[in-house]
This record gives structure tokens, sequence and C-alpha cells, in this order.
């Protein structure tokens, strides 16, 4: 492990998960406890396919519990652009005026997903919807918190894990060990590069908390999202059945072939890439998503 992360580990920050059921995400809070400052990571915004509504309560559900807890909110955080749920990195910020941040590759995101859905030169691809950008290995504060960015590509080409004392938020790099690790068949996903993020959180310290992102409950077990770096290595099943790089790509990608897209992918990204923005409104006061047609590969999708 990198020297300069050693300190990191002497402190133990609160963290709290909130269970999104919709699209089993956890969205989280992560607080200083000597001075109540806090951080709110992958928030959800509502959305229901079928109707086109969108909701707000799972957002206001972490705020009530900033205001309950007398924490002071200093972050607002995605891990990548989304491709299962809308962020509620926007509407956030705009309730609270907390900064909004994400890692800088998500300028190579932006502009893959600009082509797809062919929107005008007029649309920033420099990651300007964000109020910061975290290169590799850079830090920064929650409260007296330091906070490493680790850049753990491969489920995306921006994701990027949060070291917040002995905590780590690595959202779709690894799931529960019961469940194995995230897809890295999205554009711009790589099963290579996602093995190799791994390796890199599998480098921490034995006891470092990981949080994943999604827990999509194998077997009808209740839901779960901490694991520790020494439990992973131990029991993940993807990891313990590919022991090397060239065995876990074949396993990654021979799985990836047999999954469904998710439902929400095209219309997700379309509001992620905007830092958690719906479309502007439209002349009538409607905001609209503009979905491709055959601008993905066309099997397996499923239901």
């Amino acid at each position: 492990m990198p020297a300069e992360t050693e300190p990191f580990q002497h402190r133990h920050p609160i963290v709290k998960g909130f269970l999104e059921k919709r699209t089993c995400s956890i969205q989280y809070v992560v607080a200083d406890p000597e001075t109540k400052r806090c951080a709110i990571i992958d928030p959800v915004l509502d959305f229901e396919v079928k109707s086109g509504a969108t909701a707000t309560a799972s957002a206001d559900e972490l705020l009530a519990y900033i205001e309950q807890q007398g924490y002071s909110l200093e972050w607002i955080l995605d891990t990548h652009p989304h491709a299962d749920h809308f962020s509620a990195a926007g509407y956030l910020k705009d309730r609270t005026g907390a900064p909004t941040a994400i890692g800088e590759k998500v300028v190579g995101v932006q502009k893959l997903w600009k082509a797809f859905y062919n929107w005008p030169d007029s649309f920033p691809t420099d990651g300007s919807q964000w109020d910061r950008l975290f290169a590799d290995g850079e830090t920064f504060k929650i409260g007296n918190l330091d906070v490493e960015v680790m850049f753990c590509p491969g489920h995306t080409l921006c994701s990027i894990t949060y070291l917040v004392g002995d905590a780590a938020f690595i959202h779709d790099t690894l799931f529960m060990p019961d469940g194995g690790t995230a897809r890295a068949d999205f554009p711009g996903g790589s099963a290579k590069a996602l093995w190799h993020s791994i390796q890199r959180i599998m480098a921490l310290p034995d006891s470092t908390r990981l949080f994943t992102g999604h827990d999509y409950m194998p077997g009808g077990r209740a839901p779960q999202w901490e694991s520790t770096v020494a439990q992973q290595r131990r029991e993940n099943k993807h990891l313990v059945s590919a022991a090397t790089e060239e065995e876990f790509v074949a396993l990654r990608e021979g799985r990836d072939r047999e999954l469904p897209m998710p439902k929400l992918i095209l219309n997700a990204l379309q509001v992620n890439i905007r830092g958690g923005r719906l479309p502007k409104p439209e002349s009538n006061g409607r905001r609209y998503l503009k979905i491709p047609l055959d601008a993905l590969p066309d099997a397996p999708w499923g239901d």
C-alpha cells in the first residue's frame, strides 16, 4: 500500500448506508465523529420507468438523517455515472449548496455517451457539471478526515473509490462475497481493468471496511453492504474461483455475455453525465428523455 495512505487508516468514520430498494442501490452518509461534518456518496433520485415520474424521497431521507444527527454536509460525491439509477447530486446541490464531485475521467464518459445521444456541440464534455473533478491519488477533507481518491476503472472508464479513514467506498468493483464482482461490459468498460482495480483494493489493510454500491441479495438473504478486505480475499466467489488475471477476465466476460442490460441505462446515463441534472424543460414546460434506438448490442437483454 502506498505510504501516504497509512495515516488514513488510523481514523474511523461513521458510515450509514441507505438501501434504495427499487434499484438495489446503496447510498451512504460518511461522517467525521469529531467535527460532525459529512459527505453523501452516490445519492439516488427516484424514477419510475413505466410512468416517467421522478421523486426525491430517497435523497430527502439522507437529508433528514443528516439533520437528525446534527451533521453539516460538506460534499456530494459520485463514484461514477450510474447506469441503473438517476443521481440525486443535482437536487442535493440545489437544496444544500454543498459542492459536487466525481473522478476526472468522467469527461471520457461524457464524450462517449454524447455521441450515443447525438447531442449538440453546446453540451459541454469537460466535467463542468460538477464542482470538482478528482485525479487519482488526490486528497481532500471531510471535517478532520483525510480522503484519498483511488482510480478504479473497469466497470466504467472513470470509476473511483473514496478511501476515508479505514472505510473504502468501492461501488461497482466488488459486491458482497456471495455476489462476486461487478460487470465490465458497458461502453468503456474492461474486465482486465476491473481486475487491476480489484487488486488495488485488495492491497489495502485487511481490516479496511469495504462499502459496496449494490446488493442483489443472493438466495433471498437480507441486504448487506459492508465487508472487509480480508473477508473479500477469503470468500469472494469470483476471486476465489479466478485467482489470476487471465482466469478472471474469462470468468467476467463469460458472465457478462449472459447478463441483460440494466433497464434504465439509456435513461440514466443522459441524466448522470449531466451531474444528476434532468434535461431542461421544453416549450410546454415538460422535460423529455431521449432514447437512441439500436445503439447498443442487441442480445441478451431480457425483460
